[in-house]
């Protein structure tokens, strides 16, 4: 936790040092919020429907081996009592191998889900990235910052950036 907190003083401290420095040369400065980004540009809302689309079937499925789990469940709880104990057995078998057939789907499916969203907000940044440094050289800044406690909205770009990536004029 200690080395946490030294490392982020120290990158406070150079990005103080690395600010004070460019304002004693009048550079230009310009911040961009990465999480709206990757919430609201065209591309991002591309990347989620389509990671929607592709995973919609196995989430179905899952959904209804849950249901069927439950059901399963529940009929064993009200009717086990009246079952012979092979049967109470057999139902038994049968309900846990269906939830371990469930819970490693479902670990796979989260497992597959993320690294997929991981792969489509990678080439959604990228393009963020390209767009981001195109405004840079045609606005002459010096510096721009993607994470920051605070920023202005004097030197926000995240709306243009936004504007850049709906249009596709950039990034691409």
């Amino acid at each position: 936790m200690a080395s946490r907190h030294i490392a982020s003083c120290l990158v406070a401290l150079s990005l103080a040092s690395v600010a004070s420095a460019a304002l004693a040369q009048e550079a230009r400065i310009a911040a961009v919020d990465s999480d709206r980004i990757l919430r609201e540009s065209a591309p991002a809302k591309a990347a989620q429907g389509k990671l929607e689309q592709e995973f919609s079937t196995r989430d179905r499925d899952l959904q209804s081996m849950a249901q069927k789990l439950k059901s399963m469940s529940d009929s064993l709880d009200k009717n086990g009592p009246s079952l012979s104990a092979a049967d109470r057995q057999q139902r038994q078998t049968a309900l846990a191998q269906l939830d371990s057939d469930f819970q490693r789907k479902q670990r796979e499916f989260r497992e597959d889900l993320n690294q997929r969203r991981n792969e489509e907000l990678a080439g959604v940044l990228d393009r963020a990235n390209k767009v981001i440094k195109q405004i840079a050289e045609q606005q002459h800044y010096d510096l721009v910052v993607q994470e920051a406690v605070y920023v202005s909205p004097r030197i926000n770009i995240t709306d243009q950036v936004l504007k850049a990536l709906a249009s596709g004029t950039a990034g691409n």
